[in-house]
């Protein structure tokens, strides 16, 4: 007996008339991305490994746990790309962007991959959308994405939204407050999970953003990062928060706040809600600053500033609007000669760029009308030898069930005056 095939566990397949909710979210978000002057990039699936390794960290989570790297024929090691902004630094220094414009600033729709416990809104190939803008180290850039980010999810109706801010600090930083934190956590080392035991030594500040409850409890008296900014870096903060008021962001800041990923400097946000079917997952959007990742991977000293939402958390929190294909027009048919003439009708209404469908199986007219009302057909019309002979059918209007008369060959201006408001 053969095996039945089944997708990957947390690789999930896209169906109708869900992807149609995919599809109005993504066209908002360009929608959004247009106005603000962002363009879309698309990079390789595969990338070198040593780009992740060398962008996200070692000792971070991903690298270490959750990627999915293979050899190819010549033993190349890739990796399918875990998150995206690596890839865009790399596209951004390989093609020399800095010597083309002063500020590049992108957007993306991709699937990514990580191997990581699958839980609602969070899957091993995952969709996420997200920004990011080269050369400008100005604060209020910053403000800006997250007033972007803000306006989009505001403008598809998802409720309590919460921003929260902090500061990493820079690289001048940040040896000052990682040897503070050591000297804080090294005494509870006992009490943290084995995975925050590890991070002392390799990357402290994730156990601030650990969620087991023990070491939560543990970091409550840890050392404020934001005491041990330089001058220019609390001078940054202040002016993030100064364009926030501006641009009239609610926000609050969280000294707790870091990411997952070592190459954040300065700026971190995150946007969350607590709109039903999100769960403890709550995070909708996360990004912040990585001026120094550019220089990192071999390109010149460039600032940059993004953020990234998963696109399954989106739709988790998003109000179901009731997106889908909804025919303007189904022509149900009675006999083979109507058959015939309603497949011209059919294909004169879509050149008259209407929604418009037929049934090509052979099936009884009760049945057909079952199956427009399911489709949420706005008007259908019956087509039969008398409608034929007279050149005249029926427009219903499924709503109401009023009918009026329409000659055939008028049906698209008709039905075309009929949908306008």
């Amino acid at each position: 007996m053969s095996e039945s095939l089944q997708s990957v566990r947390g690789m999930n397949d896209l169906l109708p008339p869900e992807s149609a909710r995919w599809q109005a979210f993504e066209h908002r978000c360009r929608s959004v991305f247009d106005r603000y002057g962002y363009g879309e990039v698309r990079t390789p699936v595969l990338e070198s490994t040593a780009l992740f390794a060398r962008s996200i960290g070692d000792a971070t989570d991903i690298v270490d746990k959750e990627m999915y790297t293979f050899a190819d024929r010549k033993q190349r090691s890739l990796t399918m790309r875990p998150e995206m902004t690596a890839s865009c630094v790399r596209v951004y220094i390989q093609h020399s962007l800095h010597r083309k414009e002063p500020v590049t600033r992108w957007f993306y729709i991709a699937p990514m991959f990580r191997y990581e416990r699958v839980q609602a809104g969070r899957y091993r190939q995952f969709w996420q959308v997200g920004v990011e803008a080269y050369g400008v180290a100005e604060p209020t850039i910053d403000a800006e994405q997250i007033a972007m980010a803000h306006a989009l999810y505001s403008k598809l109706g998802v409720s309590d939204l919460e921003v929260v801010v902090n500061s990493v600090g820079g690289a001048a930083d940040r040896p000052a407050y990682r040897a503070a934190l050591v000297a804080f956590l090294e005494p509870h080392r006992a009490e943290l999970c084995p995975d925050c035991q590890r991070r002392i030594d390799q990357n402290p500040l994730r156990v601030l953003d650990c969620k087991v409850p023990s070491c939560k409890a543990v970091v409550e008296g840890a050392p404020n990062v934001l005491d041990h900014l330089g001058p220019d870096s609390k001078a940054h903060f202040e002016g993030v928060q100064a364009a926030l008021q501006a641009l009239e962001v609610p926000y609050r800041v969280d000294a707790r706040l870091v990411r997952g990923l070592d190459y954040y400097t300065g700026t971190v946000f995150e946007m969350m809600s607590n709109a039903e079917g999100l769960g403890s997952q709550n995070t909708l959007v996360a990004g912040g600053r990585y001026d120094g990742l550019v220089e990192s991977l071999g390109g010149p000293a460039i600032p940059a500033v993004g953020w990234a939402a998963g696109i399954e958390r989106a739709m988790l929190s998003v109000p179901d609007d009731g997106a889908g294909w909804r025919p303007d027009i189904f022509l149900a048919v009675r006999g083979d000669e109507a058959r015939k003439r309603a497949l011209v009708l059919v294909g004169q209404l879509r050149r008259a760029d209407l929604r418009a469908d037929l049934e090509h199986r052979t099936v009884g007219m009760k049945a057909q009308m079952k199956r427009a009302g399911k489709l949420g057909a706005r008007f259908v019309i019956a087509l039969g030898d008398d409608e034929l002979a007279s050149g005249q059918a029926k427009l219903k209007e499924m709503s109401t069930g009023d009918e009026t008369p329409c000659a055939l060959d008028a049906i698209a201006d008709t039905v075309t005056k009929r949908l306008q408001p």
